[in-house]
This record gives C-alpha cells, sequence and structure tokens, in this order.
C-alpha cells in the first residue's frame, strides 16, 4: 500500500511508463486509498497558473485568476477553498473556518461552485466531503469549517456574518458589483490574514479594474487552450477557427482584459454600468437593417439590430441578429423574425446601397411588415455622434449582453470603421436608436425616403 511521498513517486513513475505492461504493475500496486489519493492531489494535477500565491508572498489580500471559458478558473478557486477548510494555505497557520462563497446568483453558486463538474463537492474525496445544506445555504465539513452561499443580487444577504476567506465567482457578470464587494469586505475580518480568490472572465469593470489597480492584489492568468486536454475533442480548434484574434476571442478565450480605444465615442465602463437582465414595459420597438453591399462570405455583415423605447423614457438594446455572408432573402428573413419574436412596430431600413432592395424584399418575405427607410446624409462618426450622447448621458441600458455588437462600438473610431471594417452592427444601432430617441431632435440628419 502506497502512502503520500509514495503516491507522488508512483505517480511519476506512472507517468514515465513507456508500455502498457509497465503501467498495469504499477497500478497493480494501488488500492483504492491510493488512487483517491493520486485523484485528487491537487498539487500532482494543477497547472502552475492554477496554484495560489506562495508563502513567501505574505502581504497579498485578493487573489484574482483571470481566464478565458474553459480555462480551469472554477477548479482553481475550488480547490483553494478546500484546502483553506482543511486549515492550510494561511500565513499563521490558522485554519480558516468560516468562507463566504459569491456568484453572479444563487443558482450559480449552487449549480457552479458547490454542485458542478468542477465545484467543490467533486474536488473532495468522500472522507472529506463536505455535507451541503441547500435549505440553508452552506456547507459543513467534517473538521467543522463552514462555507455560506451568497448571491451578488442581494448584497445586503452579506450584512451580519464574518469571514477568514471568500471565494468570489464570476465578478465581471454581478449585478450589484461594487455594493456587494463592500459588504463582503465589511465581512472578511477573522483571522490574522482574511484573504480571498476571484475567479473570473475579464470583462473592464470598473469593480475588476480598481482591484487589479491595488497593491494587495495578486494576479494569475490562464488561457482556455491551457486546459485542452480537458476539454471536448476538437472544441479548442473550432472556437479558434471563429474568435482568434477578435476583441472577443482575446476576451473569452484568452483572459485579456479589453480596454476602450483612446479615440472612441463608446466606453465599456458606461455600457456595463447601465446593463440591465430585463427591459421595463417599452412604448415602442423597432428593427433596423443596415443592409451590405454585396452578398456572400467576403461580404460586410448585415446589421439588424432590436431596441426598445420604455415608458421611462429610456432606451433599451434588445438583440443584435447581425449576419455575415449571407443572401439578401436570408438576412431578410432574419430582420422579419426578429420583428415578430420582439412585437415590434416596424422595420427602419437604410437604403444608401441597393435604393428599394429592402423594401421589395421584405415585401416579399411578409407584406404586413411595415418599413421606414431612411437614407444617410452624413458620415458615420456624424451620424454616431448623438447615440453616443445618449450613451454618456446614461439613458440606454443593453439587455443582457451583445458582445459582438459592443465590441464593435468600442473599436469604432475617427476612420469610421471597427477593427478595419465597416460597423454595420453599430450601423443598425444607431439608426433603431436614431429612430427611437432622436427624429424630433433632427439628429442626425436623415429623411424619410
Amino acid at each position: 500500500m502506497m502512502r503520500s511521498a509514495g503516491v507522488s513517486s508512483l505517480l511519476n513513475e506512472l507517468l514515465d511508463s513507456r508500455s502498457s505492461s509497465e503501467l498495469e504493475a504499477l497500478l497493480a500496486q494501488l488500492d483504492l486509498v491510493d488512487i483517491a489519493g493520486i485523484t485528487h492531489d491537487w498539487l500532482l494535477w494543477a497547472r502552475e497558473n492554477q496554484l495560489p500565491p506562495t508563502e513567501a508572498m505574505p502581504e497579498w489580500r485578493t487573489w484574482i485568476i483571470l481566464g478565458g471559458r474553459g480555462a480551469g478558473k472554477t477548479r482553481a478557486g475550488a480547490e483553494w477553498v478546500r484546502r483553506i477548510a482543511a486549515g492550510k494555505g494561511a500565513p499563521d497557520g490558522a485554519r480558516a473556518a468560516r468562507i463566504a462563497l459569491v456568484g453572479e446568483t444563487m443558482n450559480d453558486v449552487r449549480s457552479v461552485m458547490v454542485e458542478g463538474v468542477s465545484g467543490l463537492l467533486a474536488v473532495h474525496p468522500i472522507e472529506e466531503r463536505p455535507v451541503f445544506e441547500p435549505s440553508n445555504r452552506r456547507l459543513l465539513w467534517p473538521n467543522g469549517a463552514l462555507a455560506q452561499l451568497f448571491s451578488a443580487e442581494e448584497p445586503d444577504g452579506l450584512r451580519g456574518p464574518q469571514f477568514s476567506a471568500a471565494w468570489c465567482d464570476e465578478i465581471c457578470k454581478w449585478r450589484h458589483a461594487e455594493a456587494t464587494w463592500d459588504m463582503l469586505q465589511f465581512g472578511l475580518r477573522l483571522g490574522e490574514s482574511p484573504r480571498q480568490v476571484v475567479t473570473t472572465t475579464p470583462r473592464p469593470t470598473p469593480l475588476l479594474k480598481r482591484l487589479l489597480a491595488e497593491t494587495a492584489t495578486i494576479v494569475t492568468r490562464t488561457r482556455t487552450a491551457d486546459n485542452a486536454v480537458n476539454l471536448a475533442p476538437g472544441f479548442i480548434r473550432a472556437i479558434e477557427e471563429r474568435y482568434a484574434g477578435s476583441a472577443l476571442g482575446r476576451q473569452e478565450l484568452d483572459g485579456e482584459l479589453i480596454e476602450d480605444r483612446g479615440d472612441g465615442l463608446f466606453s465599456r465602463s458606461v455600457i456595463e454600468s447601465a446593463r440591465v437582465r430585463e427591459a421595463p414595459p417599452l412604448g415602442r420597438i423597432v428593427v433596423a437593417i443596415d443592409p451590405p453591399v454585396t452578398s456572400g462570405k467576403s461580404s460586410d455583415a448585415c446589421g439588424i439590430v432590436v431596441a426598445g423605447l420604455g415608458e421611462d423614457g429610456r432606451g433599451y438594446v434588445l438583440a443584435d441578429r447581425s449576419i455575415q455572408g449571407r443572401e439578401p432573402l436570408e438576412w431578410g428573413r432574419i430582420a422579419v423574425a426578429a420583428y415578430h419574436a420582439f412585437d415590434a412596430d416596424r422595420l427602419v431600413a437604410e437604403i444608401n446601397q441597393g435604393g428599394d432592395l429592402v423594401t421589395t424584399l421584405i415585401a416579399q418575405i411578409d407584406a404586413e411588415v411595415p418599413v421606414t427607410k431612411v437614407r444617410a446624409l452624413r458620415g458615420k462618426w456624424l451620424r454616431a455622434e448623438p447615440v453616443a450622447a445618449l450613451y454618456a448621458q446614461g439613458r440606454i441600458s443593453h439587455v443582457g449582453v451583445h458582445a459582438k455588437l459592443e465590441d464593435e462600438m468600442c473599436d469604432f473610431g475617427s476612420s469610421g470603421l471597427a477593427g478595419g471594417r465597416s460597423p454595420d452592427r453599430l450601423d443598425a444601432l444607431v439608426w433603431a436608436l436614431t429612430d427611437l430617441m432622436l427624429t424630433r431632435s433632427g439628429r442626425p440628419r436623415i429623411r424619410s425616403a
């Protein structure tokens, strides 16, 4: 029977085995305890960028793991909590017996952080596994360590309890990020060195940028490709073929923090600060179309954006249905489908290119759909400026995340291009919000055709 250092030594032999017979001989030496020891020895399996800061850096308070989708962030966070609950990893050697688990929603905390495939229950061997009490929103370890579950939807839920450690997951998606974080900090007061780990795919939210600037923060970065061995075959290839090199790919795959461009009209932080989950009652809804000049795989995208005007007088961006490389009949059908799906009042279509093509096409698909034709008399930058002003005034909210549209908005420069291409999604957005909120003021100058 192998134990501790012997298990590590045996694992190295297993990894160095060159023949099936050697491997079988080594495996025959293992009993169930040995197998469990190898399976759950995180220090043997973890990549360097999944391991916590060493005690040679004793002053850190926050460890942020920035990583792409599927990069192993959740496993690293769960293993850190497991280590803390076992009484390890604290500079003073004290057991961090009170732990906060904070996620975007209570369902996320439970389904990802606790019960997920890389969550807390999965990373523990059976004899060390905590008991999950869903009704009490807590985990209780055999040694008395306790973790409580909290949702960023309810910041005040963190009032009262106190902790010596915390795991915060996907803070860039938290609805009440600043308030939740602040409430947690007031409660993180047990022991000599209370600490917290943050696992998140980065987005340039005010909270993340503030934490990255703090001297007590340690940052680890990990890419989706780093964890390829644990992902479905072909996933990395397929996802990189589609998103590699794009702002979305750099953020969601490489874990990069994508900042705004200096000469841009739109700010990610402004978009983020006004983001909502649901729109209020809407008085009017439009689907705007910015049709491409040509068709085919190399053509510009057909911008199709749905937006509404709330009874509160604010604009709400509901959906981005833009599509690239399709024939006119296909994007026409998508626009009409969006019109019906959102119970819109009308389509708004730019006709600078193609004249009456759009109205003829829409009538062919569904003659009952009303279409308002608009013609651009100014350049893209000048048309977009009044809409950018609405964002700056806090009068526009995105309902959910529209990643490709937001990338294009924040990469739109004075050249009138975004990423070297025509900003077709942005053009459609501008037409939609102009129709809903700016036509009475006469800006930008458009003419109904």
